[in-house]
């Protein structure tokens, strides 16, 4: 699978060895930067288009790193078409992908060492979106509202 990663220094380190994880088990990484170790760069470019490239390539997934991932979880969902997650224990990614279709997973690298957050990331690209009508309703509706800014109605879940 083909994989898109994105982050700023805080991530640097945690991505340079996920591109390493990601080669040695058979997904092709693509890596938006940050290229080199800079400690005063802003992760809103890398994460940016880590995420567009994302969206623009259905069926690739992202992962956009940053010292506690809450920025560019926001970032990455600011893209059309992403669906990104803030993942901080297994379940939680399994859940992104099963019930949300999330596109992009978001870690901290400040928070996890580097053996946890790969298997965060080994749960994300491993567990299928569930299909389950209820889940692709929810997301029916976000993505409705992403592109036309109108509200979805109440429901009762029907």
């Amino acid at each position: 699978m083909r994989v898109f990663l994105g982050t700023d220094h805080a991530g640097y380190e945690l991505k340079e060895h996920l591109v390493s994880w990601l080669k040695a088990n058979g997904h092709e990484p693509v890596d938006c930067g940050a290229f080199e170790y800079d400690a005063v760069d802003d992760y809103p470019p890398f994460v940016l288009r880590a995420a567009q490239r994302t969206a623009a390539e259905p069926g690739t997934l992202g992962i956009v790193l940053g010292g506690s991932g809450n920025g560019e979880a926001i970032a990455a969902n600011k893209v059309k078409g992403v669906r990104a997650a803030l993942v901080w224990n297994e379940e939680i990614a399994r859940l992104a992908r099963q019930h949300n279709d999330a596109n992009v997973i978001s870690l901290g690298a400040r928070q996890h060492d580097a053996e946890t957050a790969t298997r965060f990331v080994e749960v994300f690209l491993e567990t299928p979106y569930s299909q389950e009508d209820r889940h692709t309703r929810r997301i029916t509706m976000l993505s409705e509202f992403e592109t036309t800014g109108e509200l979805p109605p109440e429901t009762s879940g029907a």
